[in-house]
């Protein structure tokens, strides 16, 4: 049943007549049946008839099942790694991990083998007399991690003791022993701690801020001059914080600050330079 106005306006507008949507939508659905054409499926499915392949299947796997039988993927070769001599399954390379791929020198234009870097480390160590940091020996940076797995990896080969262990990262680090005595939280700050020892100037360590919880690495010069070392700069938001707050601090309290980055350490030591005028006063 339909009311007479409704029945008029179609006529008039040439519009057809359902009896509920159901109806109207199976009229506008142009989709027609096919059989899927796996022969273990034989499914019954709908597809627009713009979709219609030479192949059709209900689903992606009925697909890969028939194509697979069809054209089966081919099976890598077995290969002999030129580096370790193991053996592997592989297309194109010629080493069985990226570490022996890094390890032939020739190969990646590192002038450096394993035997050479270790030799470097040893050779640093005792220059120096103490364990290098990852970015002091610029040859090396970036290889030896390849070549080795790991920097700490690197140092035990070499017959030392790294400086900081993986289950020790910088929240969960070891303190180290400067060479007066002065307990260090890293590597960085021994180098500045040993420098002040070496040039005989008087320093105290972890000195607190006027009225504030604050703690300055070094004070010299009856608190009047503080060294910090800004490790973490451009790191942390909060570390970003903290250096302004104290540059404020000094600024209010009328303390010199001398501010320390690993661009002053590292690769090459410039504190000669930054520290230059405490050795002159």
């Amino acid at each position: 049943m339909k009311y007479k106005g409704h029945v008029k306006e179609n006529l008039k507008l040439g519009h057809n007549f359902y009896c509920s949507r159901i109806c109207l939508s199976r009229h506008h659905n142009k989709q027609v049946f096919l059989t899927c054409q796996n022969p273990n499926c034989k499914k019954l499915f709908r597809k627009q008839r713009k979709e219609i392949s030479p192949h059709n299947y209900c689903s992606r796997s009925c697909a890969a099942i028939l194509n697979n039988k069809k054209y089966p993927k081919r099976s890598l070769l077995k290969r002999f790694c030129v580096e370790c001599n193991k053996e592997f399954k592989g297309r194109y390379s010629k080493y069985c991990s990226p570490r022996c791929g890094y390890r032939n020198r020739k190969t990646h234009g590192f002038k450096y083998t394993q035997a050479q870097a270790i030799s470097l480390i040893q050779e640093y160590y005792h220059k120096n007399n103490r364990v290098p940091a990852k970015r002091e020996i610029v040859e090396l940076t970036g290889r030896v991690p390849n070549m080795f797995g790991s920097w700490n990896t690197a140092i035990e080969s070499a017959g030392l003791t790294p400086n900081r262990s993986h289950d020790n990262r910088m929240y969960k680090r070891l303190n180290g022993k400067a060479a007066d005595g002065h307990k260090c939280d890293s590597v960085s700050e021994i180098l500045i701690d040993n420098w002040l020892h070496k040039n005989k100037i008087k320093h105290l360590k972890n000195v607190p801020y006027p009225n504030t919880n604050h703690i300055a690495d070094w004070a010299i010069n009856n608190d009047r001059i503080f060294i910090e070392y800004f490790g973490l700069a451009n790191d942390s938001p909060r570390y970003d914080r903290c250096i302004t707050e104290k540059k404020l601090l000094c600024k209010e309290g009328r303390i010199k600050l001398i501010e320390i980055y690993p661009k002053d350490l590292y690769p090459k030591n410039l504190l000669n330079l930054r520290l230059s005028k405490l050795k002159i006063s």
